[in-house]
Formats: structure tokens, C-alpha cells, sequence
């Protein structure tokens, strides 16, 4: 199949499952897919952005002799993977703190690298700096930005106190407790006033901050 032929397919999927898996959200006047998963999709640009991976969490704790299950590198690998196979993107952001510290690319199996960089085929791959990965690691693929920008929406992994146009980050984790009939639960969120989204965090093992938090 050629090039075009496999992107007409990828756009055709997308437009197919978006619509029945997720909802829509106006960030600064450009329309997004917020997608159940935590992840942002602008269809216009084939742009999929996710914030707060948090590669090899599980095994940073473990050198500290926490011992976690070690699977939420593959973890969120599978959610991602099931995200690119979907939505088909020809940009994927990385909104920050992708991986857990300055030593998970040497933690990282050889199994995780290869399915990283198969997702990263055909597509442009960035990773916005953060806090816990200013530098990510080499030999990951994809290239290391400090932020990015789409029409008048900023990304970057931290929000700023004060804006000048739209902004798209993660960092701060939101979740929110919602009560029903059968009880409550405590679930990662996506927070906006129209003007600025944080996003919830995409790791398997990343925690959360409460959504009426200062």
C-alpha cells in the first residue's frame, strides 16, 4: 500500500471510531477530541497530544526498594499504541515528564524500546521537556522541544500563571471524585476554562491533584 494510500485509511479510522469514543473541547477557539484515555486529538492538524507518561516509574521506585509491579511501562505503552492505531496521527506530542527520571532510558527494556520506536514510525514524534526528563533520554527517537505551538495554543508541560493566548500542559495531574446512585469515584480528568486545558496525566502509575486544589 503507498503512502497516501495507507494515510487515507488512517484518516478514514479516525474519523470512524473518534466521534463514538469520545467528546469535544474548544481549547482557544480550535476544536479538540478529548478522548477517554486522557489524550487530546485535533483532527485538522492529525495531532495527538499526551502529557505525563511516566516511563519506568515503577522500576525508579523499585531501586529505592519500593517494589511495585513492573508492567506500567508496557502498561501505558498498550494504552498509547491503542491510541496511534485509532486516531492514526501524523504528530504526537508529549506534553513533559515522559519519562520518570534522567536513568529510565536505561532501565527501559529492550522490548519497550522497540514498541516505542514502531509507534514513532511514519509520524513526528516530539518530546516537550520537563520537569522529571528536561532532557529525554537518546536513542529514543523523535526530537526534544521545549514547547510547541498550534494557531494560538501554546504546549508545554507546565502551566503559567499568566497568558497571553491559548495553553495546553500537563504537570499538574487533575482527578475529581463524582458521586452517583452507587457511590463515588476518583477518576483523572482533563480541566478547562476554554482558554487553557491541563491535561490529566497518561502514565499508568502517575498520581493525581485533587480538581478544586488552589
Amino acid at each position: 500500500m503507498s503512502s497516501l494510500a495507507s494515510r487515507q485509511v488512517c484518516d478514514q479510522q479516525a474519523s470512524a471510531v473518534a466521534p463514538a469514543a469520545a467528546s469535544h473541547i474548544a481549547i482557544a477557539g480550535i476544536s479538540f477530541i478529548a478522548d477517554p484515555s486522557g489524550a487530546l486529538f485535533q483532527p485538522d492538524a492529525s495531532l495527538l497530544v499526551v502529557a505525563d507518561l511516566h516511563l519506568e516509574k515503577g522500576s525508579a521506585f523499585a531501586r529505592r526498594s519500593v517494589f511495585l509491579p513492573p508492567y506500567d511501562t508496557v502498561a501505558t505503552l498498550d494504552r498509547l499504541a491503542r491510541l496511534v492505531a485509532a486516531f492514526c496521527p501524523r504528530i504526537v506530542l508529549a506534553l513533559g515528564d515522559s519519562f520518570h527520571d534522567n536513568f529510565a532510558g536505561e532501565r527501559m527494556n529492550a522490548g519497550n524500546i522497540a514498541r516505542l520506536h514502531s509507534l514513532q514510525a511514519g509520524r513526528d514524534w516530539l518530546w516537550i521537556a520537563g520537569n522529571h526528563d528536561p532532557a529525554p533520554p537518546l536513542g529514543f527517537g523523535g526530537r526534544a522541544q521545549a514547547g510547541w505551538s498550534l494557531g494560538g495554543v501554546d504546549f508545554r508541560h507546565e502551566p503559567q500563571p499568566v497568558l497571553a493566548r491559548g495553553e495546553i500542559s500537563g504537570h499538574l495531574h487533575p482527578v475529581a471524585r463524582v458521586g452517583g446512585s452507587v457511590g463515588i469515584v476518583r477518576r483523572r480528568c482533563f480541566a478547562s476554562d476554554g482558554q487553557r486545558c491541563i491535561m490529566p496525566a497518561f502514565g499508568a502509575y502517575a498520581g493525581g491533584l485533587n480538581l478544586r486544589d488552589a
